[in-house]
C-alpha cells in the first residue's frame, strides 16, 4: 500500500474514497508479490451485495435482473468512480461490458476480473446461485494459471477479447429478483435518498451517449446531434452551458475516455482508434493525445505496465 501511496490507516475507514488508479496498481503488487495471476478473481470470491453499501438495499427492491442492473449502471460513480458499465443486447443475447476509465496508464487487468468476478456473484445473489453466464471475457492475455476462471464462470472464458464482461442469453434479464421484497418499500425510498443522483438521465449525459455513437462515423457535429435529440443547436449548446460544458469540450471528455478504453487493449491499432475518435489522420489524434495526456499515445499505452517496486 505505501508503495502506491495509499495508508493502511484508511482501511479502517470503509467509507472513504481512495484514487481508483492507486488501487488498480496495489491489486497488480499484490498479485506479483504472492505469487498468483489470479489475485483479483480470489478477492472477488470475498464479494458480497452488502460490499455496495446502500445501493445493496436499494438493488434488493428491483423486480427482474434487468431492473438490477439498469440499477447498477445509472448508480455505478456511487461506489467506483473508475468503472463504466454498459448493458448490450443482440441476437438473443445480452452483454455487461465494463471498463476503467482511470486518467492516467496504468494496468488493470486484475481490477477487471476483480470488478468481472464480483459482478458475476452479484447476479448469481439476484437470481439464484445456479445461474452461470455463457462466457465471461477479457481483454487481457491469458495467465499462467485459470483454473479459478473455470471455477468460477464453468469453463466459458475468453482471453484477447474485443471488451470485458459477462455474455448470457437475453432472457435472463427477465428473471425474478429471488432478493425481490426482502426489505419494505419505505426503506428503500430511504436507501435512494442517499445516493447521488443517478448517471443518464440529463440531457449532457443524453449528448455524451450520442457523441460516443457518432464519432467513428465522422458525422459528430453540433447540428446532428441536436436533431438527434429533437432540437436546435442553440437549444443544446443552452443545455450544456447550463453545466459548465460546450459541444467542443463534451467531445473532447468523450474522446478521453474512449481514447483510455481502446488504448487499454492492444488489440487496437494506433490507425484504428484514431479513426473510432473521429480524427481525420492519425497525426491529428497524436497531437490532440498528447495535449490532453501529455505523452504520446504509444508512450501512454507502453506505460500501463509500469509498477512501483513493491
Amino acid at each position: 500500500m505505501l508503495a502506491v501511496d495509499l495508508d493502511p490507516a484508511d482501511l479502517a475507514t470503509p467509507d472513504k474514497w481512495v484514487p481508483a488508479v492507486r488501487v488498480a496498481r496495489l491489486l497488480e503488487l499484490s498479485a506479483r508479490a504472492c505469487g498468483h495471476t489470479d489475485f483479483g478473481l480470489r478477492l472477488a470470491e470475498y464479494r458480497r451485495l452488502s460490499t455496495l453499501g446502500p445501493l445493496s438495499l436499494a438493488l434488493r427492491g428491483e423486480s427482474t435482473l434487468r431492473d438490477a442492473l439498469s440499477l447498477l449502471i445509472r448508480y455505478e460513480h456511487t461506489y467506483n468512480e473508475a468503472i463504466r458499465i454498459r448493458l448490450v443486447e443482440a441476437e438473443g443475447l445480452a452483454s455487461v461490458r465494463l471498463w476503467f476509465e482511470m486518467g492516467e496508464p496504468a494496468p488493470s487487468a486484475q481490477a477487471e476480473e476483480l470488478a468481472v468476478g464480483a459482478l458475476h456473484g452479484i447476479v448469481r445473489e439476484v437470481v439464484g446461485s445456479r445461474w452461470q453466464p455463457l462466457a465471461a471475457c477479457f481483454t487481457h492475455d491469458a495467465p499462467d494459471n485459470v483454473d479459478t476462471h473455470h471455477r468460477l464462470f464453468g469453463g466459458r472464458v475468453h482471453f484477447g477479447h474485443d471488451f470485458t464482461g459477462l455474455v448470457f442469453y437475453a432472457k435472463d434479464l427477465g428473471a425474478a429478483n429471488i432478493l425481490a421484497g426482502a426489505e419494505p418499500v419505505s426503506h428503500h425510498d430511504e436507501m435512494f435518498d442517499s445516493l447521488a443522483a443517478p448517471r443518464g438521465v440529463t440531457t449532457t449525459d443524453r449528448v455524451r451517449d450520442l457523441v460516443e455513437v457518432l464519432l467513428p462515423t465522422g458525422r459528430c457535429g453540433a447540428e446532428e446531434v441536436a436533431h438527434s435529440l429533437g432540437m436546435d443547436r442553440r437549444t443544446l449548446h443552452r443545455h450544456l452551458a447550463a453545466t459548465g460544458q460546450t459541444f467542443t469540450s463534451t467531445v473532447d471528455l468523450v474522446r478521453a475516455g474512449l481514447a483510455e478504453r481502446y488504448l487499454s487493449n492492444k488489440r487496437y491499432r494506433l490507425t484504428e482508434i484514431s479513426d473510432l475518435l473521429g480524427f481525420a489522420a492519425p497525426s491529428a489524434f497524436t497531437r490532440w493525445f498528447r495535449r490532453r495526456f501529455g505523452d504520446s499515445p504509444s508512450k501512454w499505452r507502453a506505460r500501463r505496465t509500469e509498477l512501483p517496486a513493491g
